[in-house]
């Protein structure tokens, strides 16, 4: 093989290295940037339903930190809804929300229709705080806000599991999930007034 063909062979070789290269690039670009578009997903991001069968656009409480609980009728914990209403009478503005979603996956503790729950909570609790359509919190039908909650890989923060009702996550101004706090903890501990109170998290 004279000279030019020798040349012509190294170039190929290098051209075909850097076909490897860009390729190998592209893979991990893709990868980086389905991972980045992913851990951007906040609480902001879902279109829901009311109790009453309304759409509500997560979107609108930006600015706003939430309180998120899955809560039911006939649970040893249900006197919650008192202290619920309570912390939502006294911080509830433009900083501060309570989200309530009933579930009925503990004992079947949540059993009655849209209207029964909402007679419910209106006739023993006086609660104004907004409620959501009856969900499921885990298993193969959990709802799309509740695996984003429980699953790190789509909120950037932590996995967790819905033990039982009246289990709370707190989500800051930015859509952003901040901790998830256990079923017994009440709506008025120290340590989530704390959270509604400070001015950042």
């Amino acid at each position: 093989m004279n000279k030019t063909g020798r040349v012509v062979v190294k170039l190929k070789i290098k051209i075909k290295q850097m076909k490897n290269i860009f390729f190998v690039f592209t893979i991990m670009m893709s990868t980086t940037i389905g991972v980045l578009a992913q851990s951007e997903k906040t609480f902001h991001n879902f279109i829901i339903e009311t109790l009453e069968g309304e759409e509500f656009d997560t979107g609108s409480l930006r600015g706003q930190k939430v309180m998120v609980v899955n809560v039911a009728s006939k649970c040893g914990l249900t006197p919650q809804y008192e202290q619920l209403q309570e912390v939502y009478e006294k911080y509830g503005d433009d900083d501060f929300m309570i989200i309530g979603f009933p579930a009925n996956n503990f004992l079947s503790q949540e059993p009655g229709s849209a209207e029964e729950i909402r007679e419910f909570c209106t006739e023993n609790y006086g609660v104004t705080f907004p409620l959501m359509a009856k969900i499921s919190v885990k298993g193969d039908d959990m709802n799309e806000v509740y695996q984003w909650l429980t699953q790190k890989d789509q909120n950037g923060v932590l996995d967790s599991e819905v033990s039982w009702n009246f289990q709370k996550y707190l989500i800051d101004e930015y859509g952003n999930l901040v901790t998830m706090v256990p079923p017994k903890v009440k709506p008025d501990s120290e340590e989530i007034i704390n959270w509604i109170e400070s001015e950042e998290d």
